[in-house]
């Protein structure tokens, strides 16, 4: 459990994510207000942490080995691994292939990870850019730049100056829920809210969007590319 104090804070809110409990609180305020708070949330609480518990056990572990498949789009990538004078990763088909650098210090399944980050994040930057641009060409919209990061609770963000940052890992999720997301931040673009008519946006783009937004609420835990475990 950690604690936030904040002088901007006018309220004491509590948050379970990641299977942590964080409490945020105005600055100054006494600790056994805070314990006593939690001691009549402590129901509330123990059920967040073994709903998330459960969800993080169901996430996918890899050892980053030949054969291995990976989530890629609509689609599965399997993993090559072999040796080779430096570090390089280089799709062919459904083949993902790797080439260890005989003089790194690191462990085969670190530098096969490390090579299967890096042409994820690629891949997606330029994936995301391209759908995000050519949407806004078609609904007369203007993006100033697309981004991506891995973030913890945000699947994507438009910024009030027009600059929209993804969450890569949504390329681990299929084609279709890549598109809405896409239409969701792009409408953002129009309407920096939720209101009816930024779903209404929404859905003049993608008819379907409650379907694939009902599956990334669902099954977004599942889109990860863990570290491998030792």
């Amino acid at each position: 459990m950690t604690y936030q104090f904040s002088a901007r804070r006018r309220t004491v809110s509590i948050e379970v994510r990641e299977g942590e409990v964080r409490v945020l609180a105005p600055k100054g305020i006494a600790r056994r207000d805070l314990l006593a708070l939690l001691k009549a949330r402590r129901q509330w609480v123990s059920a967040k942490l073994a709903q998330q518990q459960e969800r993080i056990a169901l996430r996918p572990r890899y050892q980053y080995q030949s054969g291995e498949r990976l989530p890629y789009l609509d689609g599965e990538l399997t993993l090559s691994v072999a040796n080779g004078t430096r570090a390089a990763c280089e799709r062919d088909a459904d083949t993902l292939h790797i080439w260890l650098s005989s003089r790194s210090r690191k462990s085969a399944a670190e530098q096969a990870y490390q090579s299967v980050l890096q042409w994820y994040r690629h891949e997606a930057l330029g994936l995301l850019e391209a759908k995000t641009q050519q949407l806004c060409r078609a609904t007369g919209l203007r993006c100033r730049g697309v981004n991506i990061r891995a973030t913890r609770s945000k699947w994507g963000h438009c910024t009030s100056e027009g600059y929209i940052q993804y969450n890569w890992q949504i390329v681990l999720a299929p084609v279709a829920v890549v598109d809405y997301l896409v239409a969701h931040e792009v409408s953002h673009l129009r309407h920096h809210n939720h209101s009816r008519a930024f779903w209404q946006q929404v859905q003049a783009i993608c008819p379907d969007y409650q379907r694939q937004r009902l599956w990334l609420r669902e099954q977004g835990h599942r889109l990860i590319l863990p570290p491998y475990e030792r």
